[in-house]
């Protein structure tokens, strides 16, 4: 049986311009997009734009540009956001396409002829930028509980949905369906509203007072409420009802949404089907909202707005879809920050994935005259070869970031397995040893490449490149060990995640060691006078308690103590640095590393995967200026 799978993106309203949140969502997609195409699903992947109704229509009244125009303009800026982004869509469907208006008027009319649509006057409490209605109980006091804003007092006539007709019936299938609605918290928000009457939809606008919109096929002086029309989408775009496309994936359909649209994708849509003979969508899987660096709501009146393009300028698109991905429990509110990402890419991306990476390379060159070596057992790292097994139910379950914190572990444990056998020093006594676990550390790197590709697509084919490895990948290829072929490595590959472009020029004090950058550098003799280069002796040493990677100095410089924290813990064991006489940035301003007070840093030099302090000899004293 083919396996199959359709996600969609709400498609996003064109009022306003692509901000963290719409991103997040899309992301997400593309994540479970790229996920079971990996896996051997067909698969097809949908966003777009909703381009109708009041809210668009006044924004483009206010640009001072024909709605058309105004839409168009918006729209593209949706394209090039997701350009940036890598996101893989299928399909971009638009609600102005003519494609899309037949189909809404299609449904329209088939709902209508039943009886399930009929005109009536309402009055009720308007947000305008939700264009729906309110009750009062659904209100913060007086403003609309999503945007904060004043409602209005509304009268007019318009045709209206039964809705109500299909509450009792939606109970039932949300009860016998558990898993239509994740995670739970929101199924059970939405059994919520509809232990009391929800009532009937208002599903049109009068025409003379919002034009903007598709005409109903029986009453041109109506258009179609933003919400009937714009949940149409998501078949729509499948070319319902004939197309093949429709019979294939709307079975299969996920939508993602944010919770701030839940109940009309959880209660008006569900209904809206039900009429129209369209049968339920799979999953409606629900967002939380992304909280600014001060634990509140995004806002730009508050100032705390994280702005995701800018990001990926800075740190490059796959860093930021992996942070996002990462540190995010899907469904939960999340502060996000410029902070937590430079954390997750340093530790997560140049540290453990992308310096494995470059020490593989190097000992591939040193060891193996720029070879992978000849496939062997991988003894505990073939532990590897069943987390794709593990993936795939977390991801269905929407836990990517335990998924991702997994592979990540695995990393880990390539980097350790490094340590523990040091194939640089096994290579003298066993050469065809160290090229094994070697081989064993590729294969890792292989496995991990693959789990990791949804997240972080083009790094990893980047990685796979730097090891002579094959780029286009299948899933089923990480359950399988010893795939590696013997080849030779490429002599030249980047630095798969440099830390000097999101950290800027203060990385070296922060680290513990002088790293160049491709700016110009050069500084005048006043400046290099600023510094004060003093001779320090190692009278303890130990690790960090909070980073395997780091190790806490304490120097004497004749007169005082200093306690420095070093980045050195790969390079140097404690016990062998007490006694060495090490050149200090004596002048340099305190930071906290991992918790623990840096006074100063120490300098080292450093290749490649090669490292080595620099040290005095002599009868030089600690304390002593070095000129």
């Amino acid at each position: 049986m083919e396996k199959v799978f359709y996600i969609t993106t709400p498609i996003y309203y064109v009022n306003a311009e692509p901000h963290l949140g719409h991103a997040y969502t899309t992301v997400v997609a593309d994540f479970l997009a790229r996920w079971h195409r990996l896996d051997g699903y067909r698969t097809f992947f949908l966003t777009g734009t909703d381009e109708h109704g009041e809210t668009v229509y006044r924004a483009a009244q206010k640009a001072g540009e024909e709605p058309q125009a105004f839409v168009d303009r918006v729209s593209q800026r949706f394209r090039k956001a997701w350009e940036l982004l890598g996101i893989a869509y299928d399909d971009f469907i638009r609600t102005t396409e003519e494609r899309h208006k037949r189909v809404v008027q299609r449904v329209l009319q088939r709902v209508y002829e039943a009886g399930d649509i009929y005109y009536g006057e309402y009055e009720g409490l308007y947000c305008v930028s939700c264009e729906r209605f309110y009750t009062e109980k659904e209100l913060e006091g007086d403003l609309c509980p999503i945007h904060g804003r004043p409602v209005e007092r509304r009268r007019e006539g318009n045709y209206f949905f039964r809705m109500e007709k299909y509450r009792e019936w939606l109970i039932d299938y949300l009860q016998t369906h558990p898993d239509l609605i994740r995670p739970e918290g929101y199924r059970n928000e939405v059994l919520s509203m509809l232990s009391e009457p929800i009532g009937d939809l208002s599903i049109s606008r009068p025409k003379a007072r919002v034009p903007w919109g598709i005409p109903l096929p029986w009453d041109e002086a109506h258009v179609t409420y933003v919400w009937f029309d714009a949940l149409l989408n998501y078949v729509s775009a499948l070319g319902y009802p004939d197309d093949p496309r429709y019979a294939t994936f709307w079975p299969q359909a996920w939508h993602l949404i944010g919770k701030d649209i839940l109940k009309p994708h959880a209660v008006f849509w569900p209904t809206m089907l039900k009429a129209a003979g369209i049968p339920m969508y799979r999953h409606l899987n629900v967002g939380g909202f992304l909280l600014g660096p001060d634990g509140r709501k995004m806002s730009k009146t508050l100032g705390n707005v994280v702005d995701p393009f800018a990001l990926t300028e800075k740190y490059g698109r796959d860093a930021v879809r992996y942070y996002l991905l990462r540190e995010i429990p899907y469904g939960q509110d999340t502060p996000v920050s410029e902070e937590a990402l430079r954390a997750r890419y340093e530790a997560d991306l140049a540290d453990d994935l992308g310096n494995l990476l470059q020490r593989t390379r190097a000992m591939l060159f040193r060891f193996a005259e720029g070879r992978i070596p000849e496939p062997v057992p991988g003894e505990e790292l073939e532990e590897g070869t069943r987390l794709a097994g593990r993936l795939r139910g977390l991801v269905r379950d929407l836990r990517f970031h335990v998924a991702l914190e997994e592979v990540m572990a695995y990393v880990k444990a390539l980097n350790r397995y490094i340590n523990e056998k040091r194939p640089w020093e096994l290579f003298k006594e066993d050469p065809g040893e160290a090229r094994a676990v070697l081989y064993r550390v590729v294969e890792g790197l292989r496995i991990a490449s693959i789990l990791l590709t949804p997240a972080m697509p083009d790094k990893m084919a980047e990685l796979r490149r730097a090891l002579g490895l094959r780029e286009e990948v299948r899933l089923e290829e990480a359950e399988r060990w010893g795939l590696a072929e013997p080849l030779p490595l490429p002599q030249e590959a980047g630095v798969l995640f440099p830390k000097e472009a999101p950290r800027e020029a203060a990385k070296g004090s922060r680290e513990g060691q002088t790293e160049g950058t491709k700016e110009d550098r050069s500084i005048s003799i006043e400046d290099f006078a600023k510094v004060e280069l003093r001779v320090a002796e190692v009278v303890a040493a130990e690790k960090h308690p909070n980073a395997d990677r780091l190790l806490v100095l304490r120097l004497s410089l004749g007169n005082e103590e200093r306690t420095v924290v070093s980045g050195i813990a790969r390079w140097y064991r404690p016990e062998e640095l007490v006694g060495k006489k090490v050149v200090l940035v004596a002048n340099l301003k305190p930071a906290k590393l991992r918790g623990v007070e840096s006074q100063g840093m120490i300098l080292a030099a450093s290749e490649g995967d090669k490292l080595a302090l620099v040290t005095v000899e002599g009868d030089i004293p600690p304390g002593a200026l070095v000129k």
